[in-house]
């Protein structure tokens, strides 16, 4: 199993996949050989149709984490054993339709000034300001802040591509008040490891409480 899993990384690798997008491959590949207790090279349709079976009527994981794994034991059989016919036939889980929730003004005015940790509401207010995904925002450096000509720069967005979006006054001033007070090196938003970006889950968090506090 060693060797396959380094030449399903290699491969990966080479496509230029995303570190996340490796991560969760390999992490489902492998919960599949667990499950069965086997390599996945001793495996085909039939398992990894159990397998989803599994996860959807016993697991009672979502449409959406269900593809991903999908998606997993796809690139391992197509890519790495160049044996497609193990997931061609294998129709993936229908799309559940759901609204998404939209935040008033109001209610996002009212969460910012909910929010008390500097840190958090400026993340937050640049989330709602620049129309960026929170992965994004939270991949922000200090030079992708452009005071001069109002705009942020989004390095390697959706698609892989870079992009601008629009820099408010309310944000800058917010930003500069962050900056002073907690001096970011490399990365806007950290934790402890300056190096490193703040975690998308711990801003969710942070998100889902602010949306229960009282503004006052």
């Amino acid at each position: 199993m060693e060797r396959l899993r380094d030449r399903m990384l290699e491969e990966m690798k080479l496509r230029n996949l995303s570190p996340r997008t490796i991560k969760v491959y390999m992490s489902n590949v492998e919960a599949f050989s667990k499950y069965f207790g086997k390599s996945p090279a001793l495996m085909g349709e039939e398992k990894i149709r159990e397998y989803l079976r599994y996860l959807r009527e016993e697991k009672k994981l979502s449409w959406s984490s269900i593809n991903v794994a999908h998606n997993a034991m796809r690139f391992f059989y197509t890519k790495t054993l160049r044996r497609a016919y193990c997931v061609e036939n294998i129709p993936r889980s229908k799309k559940e339709k759901k609204l998404p929730i939209v935040l008033s003004k109001t209610e996002v005015i009212s969460m910012l000034e909910s929010c008390r940790n500097l840190k958090y509401k400026t993340i937050l207010m640049a989330v709602y300001s620049t129309g960026c995904r929170l992965s994004e925002v939270t991949h922000l450096k200090v030079t992708d802040v452009d005071s001069a000509r109002m705009t942020v720069r989004i390095e390697q967005g959706k698609g892989k591509k870079d992009r601008y979006t629009t820099l408010s006054e309310k944000l800058l001033i917010t930003l500069r008040e962050y900056w002073r007070c907690y001096r970011p090196e490399t990365y806007l938003f950290t934790a402890y490891d300056k190096n490193r970006p703040l975690g998308v889950s711990v801003i969710q968090r942070e998100f889902q409480d602010a949306k229960k506090k009282p503004a006052y």
